[in-house]
């Protein structure tokens, strides 16, 4: 059964090792990324993390990688570590992010990756959602969700994307839907107008919107963090099963 998901962005600031422990911008959401993922493995040590790839893909929970390729070797696991377990430098940003809250904030739990293609459908991601929801209920024990997706990279004039003024709506649309656990709203996302603002992360709420399914109404959600640093919008947050 689903027991609480856990909403947090994929940024490398997330990693002291690679942005420094005192850039300023960096510490209120990590603070709040590593409290969700507290809170989360408090109810639950058995995790499935969704995010956002080009292709679809699986990471196993005997899998270890590293952030190497965003600048240092800092290295994260996906269940209590085997030291002897081969790093894949393949691995993508979203499950390293994964890894790093897991080995950070719930080192005892164990998470398989599932990363969704960019480019499915809205139709397909929640068809992708109802089959992930399927195998949790069909499991006695409790499941922890932890969805690592990112919103608009265009917010302000410094952003990687630019400025684009349609940005701001969008990314509150998106910040109020996960805020009040609103799946109807992420799974009616439109998608090319998410696009053309950088939103990376759709896919992977509209995900979480099949897997929640008629559920969100049973869920108390709790906002930790909401804001753009950098540009880039990012929402933090946790929905607990009432």
């Amino acid at each position: 059964m689903l027991s609480a998901v856990a909403i947090v962005p994929s940024p490398p600031i997330l990693v002291p090792e690679l942005t420094g422990r005192s850039v300023t911008e960096a510490l209120a959401v990590r603070a709040a990324t590593l409290e969700a993922g507290g809170i989360l493995g408090a109810l639950a040590d058995r995790w499935i993390a969704l995010g956002v790839h080009e292709k679809a893909r699986t990471v196993p929970s005997g899998s270890r990688g590293s952030f190497a390729a965003y600048g240092v070797d800092v290295k994260v696991a996906f269940s209590p570590a085997d030291v002897t377990t081969e790093i894949d430098s393949t691995i993508p940003l979203a499950a390293l992010v994964a890894g790093w809250i897991r080995d950070h904030s719930a080192p005892g739990a164990v998470v398989d990756v599932h990363l969704v293609g960019r480019d499915a459908s809205s139709e397909s991601c929640v068809s992708i959602g109802r089959e992930l929801r399927k195998s949790m209920d069909d499991s006695a024990e409790p499941w922890g969700l932890l969805v690592v997706a990112d919103g608009s990279t265009m917010l302000t004039a410094k952003a990687p994307g630019s400025f684009d003024p349609r940005a701001e709506e969008i990314q509150t649309q998106i910040d109020d839907a996960l805020a009040n656990a609103d799946v109807d709203a992420l799974a009616g996302l439109d998608r090319q107008l998410c696009a053309g603002v950088g939103v990376e992360g759709v896919a992977a709420w509209q995900t979480l919107a099949g897997i929640v399914g008629d559920c969100g109404g049973e869920l108390r959600p709790k906002t930790l963090y909401r804001g753009a640093p950098f540009g880039v919008g990012y929402f933090v947050g946790t929905w607990e099963s009432l």
